[in-house]
């Protein structure tokens, strides 16, 4: 555990130093470039659900509105979707507007726009099971009071944290709690990467490939079944300090 804590403090002290740089190089990259980014992140996103759109494609489906054969519909609505949800997330830091519930539930129904009217934007009332996790998300007359008392918590001890380590809290509890019959994870990572954005970090892109998205699985189970959140916390470090690195670079 100690030396899980150490690498964590390292990993956040290097985001520290990483930040001085950037901020000396305001404005990052230009309009098409960070817009190459959002896509990629909605492409990543996207893909830990099961997505299969291709980089590729999902670029041409955002940026040409172009159909790609043999994809589904609800593919398609996805990739929009998603992009147009970081847009929405960039606007919210813009006009230094904080994470809420109402907002919470905003980005929610983005996500889910055309694909799920009826579940867009509402906390579920209904049990889930999450397919392949032993983690069973609280019963549905939980939610309401357990997503409050995050937002409590979020507006009170959350501030103490470290900006990434709270981000990262921020989408632990939100995809513990499972507030949504679906979506959680896509909205839980955009919650997560506001709280990043507001406090001036990059984005944390977590990557869709199999050996990536079972470790992030993986270090979310042990949040929920062994109270461990030392490897999720350093993963998604470890994301933000990629991110850091491709944002030096250009």
């Amino acid at each position: 555990m100690i030396e899980q804590t150490q690498l964590i403090e390292q990993l956040l002290d290097e985001i520290e130093r990483n930040q001085d740089l950037l901020s000396r190089r305001r404005p990052l990259g230009s309009r098409e470039v960070l817009q190459a980014l959002d896509i990629e992140y909605t492409y990543e996103s996207n893909r830990i659900e099961g997505n299969t759109l291709t980089l590729r494609e999902t670029s041409l489906i955002i940026e040409k509105g172009l159909t790609v054969a043999g994809k589904s519909l609800r593919e398609h609505l996805e990739a929009k979707n998603h992009f147009e949800a970081v847009a929405f997330v960039r606007s919210l830091v813009a006009e230094k507007r904080p994470l809420s519930e109402s907002l919470l539930k905003q980005i929610h129904a983005l996500v889910l726009s055309g694909n799920d009217r009826e579940n867009a934007g509402v906390y579920r009332s209904v049990p889930v099971l999450i397919s392949g996790s032993r983690h069973e998300p609280p019963q549905p007359w939980l939610v309401h009071k357990l997503m409050e008392d995050l937002f409590l918590w979020l507006n009170a001890e959350g501030k103490g944290l470290h900006p990434v380590v709270r981000a990262a809290e921020m989408h632990e509890r939100i995809a513990t709690i499972h507030p949504f019959v679906d979506g959680n994870g896509r909205t839980s990572r955009l919650a997560m990467n506001l709280s990043l954005l507001g406090d001036g970090y990059p984005i944390a892109n977590l990557s869709g490939e199999t050996a990536a998205r079972l470790e992030y699985y993986d270090a979310l189970e042990r949040c929920n079944l062994e109270g461990d959140k030392g490897p999720f916390h350093r993963l998604i470090a470890q994301k933000v300090l990629e991110y850091q690195r491709r944002l030096l670079a250009l």
